[in-house]
């Protein structure tokens, strides 16, 4: 009795799939559907090419920071009577420049920040309601279905729990997607970079936030020198002991240094390297990697079709051929 081909499309059993794949054949079943995986992968092109027209420009504005050391008197300070401090249970502060900088691209990501930021300068509508940016008149065109002034301010449609006007959450995690913050660990360096659709704003924003961050940080440590100086002065006056005297005494000098210090130095925090200019160029998109990977991604769905398709047929001939032996 002769042994059944089962792979043979008009065999009984066969289910159109065969587990030895010729590639000659597979080139020539590709060929034969060239104009479809042509079609398919021109379509795609032209999208990607549409696609990658359609994106607005985006610009980076960056800046090279010199985070202010911290080292000086309250520092020296604690190495010279960290002992005598600790006997006296007053903790003295490190004076680490370093944990000043980490403090300070702290309070850059927070979300108190950006929106105090974002709401103290009006950066709310270009934010979230940016369009283009026109080159010729310098001027960015905003959302008139997100930001309308002519009715009211805030239009946009968004689903509760948020409003029109956007949250300090909203505007944190825009911000983090607009705001870029990088240390270099061998030189202690900051690179800090704005990303936006205006040139112009990027830049402008960045020289705000320099200057914003100088002053958080001025602040925040002129409330503690007060603090401090108001502490200080009281235990002066209450203990009569020579070595905590001079103790209290050098702190409170050195506090009142600091102060003085914050108050007339205008880089608190950070010092500009390389102050930030105007990008000429843009950032974002990358067109040709768009239509680039767009004409690929089209070219493997039509050879992905083409086969899928023609496995399709082959297994409905194959069931087709089967039905019509079995009947006969």
């Amino acid at each position: 009795m002769a042994e059944q081909d089962f792979r043979s499309p008009g065999a009984p059993g066969y289910d159109g799939f065969d587990d030895e794949i010729d590639l000659f054949e597979l080139f020539q079943n590709l060929w034969e559907d060239k104009w479809l995986i042509s079609a398919i992968t021109s379509v795609a092109a032209v999208l990607s090419v549409l696609v990658a027209l359609w994106l607005p420009n985006i610009y980076q504005a960056s800046t090279l920071l010199r985070p202010q050391s911290s080292e000086g008197g309250i520092g020296g300070l604690a190495r010279q009577y960290g002992g005598l401090a600790s006997l006296a249970g007053i903790s003295l502060p490190s004076g680490d420049g370093q944990s000043k900088t980490q403090l300070a691209l702290e309070v850059l990501k927070s979300k108190k920040f950006a929106y105090d930021f974002a709401t103290r300068h009006d950066l709310l509508p270009a934010l979230f309601a940016a369009e283009r940016w026109d080159w010729a008149t310098e001027t960015l065109s905003l959302d008139p279905e997100v930001y309308d002034p002519s009715a009211g301010g805030w239009v946009r449609e968004v689903q509760p729990p948020r409003t029109a006007a956007p949250s300090p959450e909203e505007v944190h995690e825009l911000w983090n997607e607009t705001v870029a913050v990088s240390e270099e660990k061998d030189s202690g360096f900051v690179t800090l970079s704005i990303k936006h659709r205006s040139p112009v704003y990027a830049k402008e924003w960045l020289d705000l936030l320099v200057v914003d961050i100088n002053e958080a940080l001025r602040a925040q440590d002129l409330a503690e020198s007060e603090r401090a100086v108001a502490y200080l002065e009281g235990q002066l006056k209450q203990t009569n002991v020579a070595e905590i005297r001079e103790l209290l005494a050098g702190l409170l000098r050195s506090h009142m240094e600091s102060r003085m210090m914050a108050t007339v130095e205008p880089n608190y925090a950070f010092s500009v390297i390389d102050p930030p200019t105007v990008p000429e160029l843009k950032s974002e998109p990358k067109r040709a990697l768009i239509c680039v990977l767009g004409t690929l991604l089209g070219g493997m769905l039509g050879v992905v079709f083409s086969l899928v398709r023609r496995a399709l047929r082959n297994r409905a001939e194959g069931l087709a051929g089967g039905a019509s032996g079995a009947a006969g």
